[in-house]
């Protein structure tokens, strides 16, 4: 066994001092509050060391209960949990209502975990479509006609619906209220996915009528991964968070402040936590900012729209950071270079920038969150460089 492979000079991280547009880490990276922390709390049970709920979410040192309490009047919502991932708040919603034959609706670009979820819950899956190329939009009214759907084909209408807020494959933005709406017409519960919105965007749940609202917190609230955000309503607390009743049937041993959904205590510890409340102030300004970033984007778009071949895959005007373009003049290029669909992954890291899929080519994703203007015109500046080293056309 060689263990010289993860000695701290071969744990180097490639994409240190780049420019990093991958599309899920930009609302990731650390703020600087968060940075000064990592130390003090690295260790795997430090946030632990006065625990006297034997719940690290009712902790008052470091101050986790008034994090929760302040993090819920953020997001306009009654109640806060702290879980491993949005994969995990998913779970844990679609736990308390598992059953066999059960229904979920949920959207047609929903993330792969909201079907994992389903499926590990034991609840059938309809979806919602989309409009299609180009714009894969996701219509509040097509809820209703599935909800009808699900109704005339079981008997019963769904037990609960799902909608992403941004979908993570064209950062299109659901018109979250009017599908809200629908479902309190049918009175079944709503989870908003915000895995790529809350922590970016300004979110106020109870204004949006949704039930439960999720969160990532190293996707969006510059944190430490894996974390993730569950909040609630009141009228769903005792649902979700229910309490452990088990019994020791010899030695009567009981564990009634534990949460059977979160396994007890909070699945989460350490740093992942503390540096979520680290970032919190910082994410409760920057939200104000969400503007600017839109701004930013839609130059960003008609700047690479200025490369033959290159559009925007998505809703128009965008109103997310989130981007996605289709390529076919860069996959062409792909087709006869001697590196194949990996030449932009290389061209793109030779000037200093780092975050393209390796491989793709046909089409790629981005994200320019958080980049300033002089980042985005050098990001820009090298796709032109690309493109006109390989003699495709570029708008002045």
């Amino acid at each position: 066994m060689n263990l010289d492979k993860y000695k701290p000079e071969n744990l180097k991280r490639i994409s240190k001092g780049m420019i990093n547009i991958h599309p899920i880490q930009r609302g990731g990276i650390l703020t600087q509050d968060a940075r000064k922390i990592l130390l003090d709390w690295a260790d795997g049970y430090s946030t632990c060391d006065i625990c006297l709920e034997g719940r690290v979410d009712l902790l008052k040192n470091p101050p986790v209960d008034d994090f929760k309490r302040d993090l819920a009047e953020f997001l306009k919502m009654d109640d806060i949990r702290f879980t491993a991932g949005a994969r995990h708040a998913k779970f844990v919603v679609m736990k308390a209502y598992a059953k066999d034959g059960n229904v979920i609706v949920l959207d047609s670009l929903a993330h792969y975990t909201s079907y994992i979820a389903a499926e590990l819950n034991n609840l059938r899956v309809y979806e919602v479509p989309n409009t299609g190329y180009p714009e894969f939009k996701i219509n509040p009214e097509n809820y209703a006609e599935v909800f009808e759907k699900v109704k005339e084909e079981t008997g019963k209408y769904p037990t609960l619906a799902l909608l992403t807020h941004v979908d993570y494959r064209y950062g299109n933005v659901a018109d979250v209220k009017e599908v809200g709406k629908i479902c309190r017409d049918y009175n079944i519960p709503l989870i908003l996915n915000s895995a790529f919105g809350a922590g970016l965007m300004e979110v106020r749940g109870k204004d949006l009528l949704i039930d439960f609202l999720i969160c990532s917190g190293h996707k969006t609230w510059s944190a430490t991964a894996p974390i993730g955000i569950l909040a609630t309503n009141y009228d769903y607390v005792d649902v979700v968070f229910k309490k452990s009743e088990i019994r020791g049937n010899w030695s009567g041993r009981a564990f009634t402040k534990k949460e059977i959904a979160f396994f007890g205590c909070s699945p989460v510890y350490g740093l992942p936590l503390v540096t979520l409340m680290a970032s919190f102030p910082t994410v409760v300004k920057r939200v104000k900012k969400w503007d600017e970033e839109i701004k930013k984007a839609r130059w960003f778009v008609r700047e690479m729209e200025k490369i033959e071949g290159i559009r925007l895959l998505g809703e128009r005007p965008k109103k997310h950071t989130l981007l996605h373009f289709e390529s076919p003049t860069f996959h062409m290029i792909a087709k006869k270079h001697k590196k194949r669909g990996y030449f932009l992954y290389h061209e793109l890291k030779k000037r200093g920038i780092i975050g393209v899929q390796p491989g793709m080519t046909k089409s790629f994703k981005v994200n320019v969150y958080g980049l300033s203007w002089k980042e985005l015109k050098t990001v820009v500046d090298a796709f032109k460089d690309i493109a006109e080293k390989y003699g495709i056309g570029v708008e002045d």
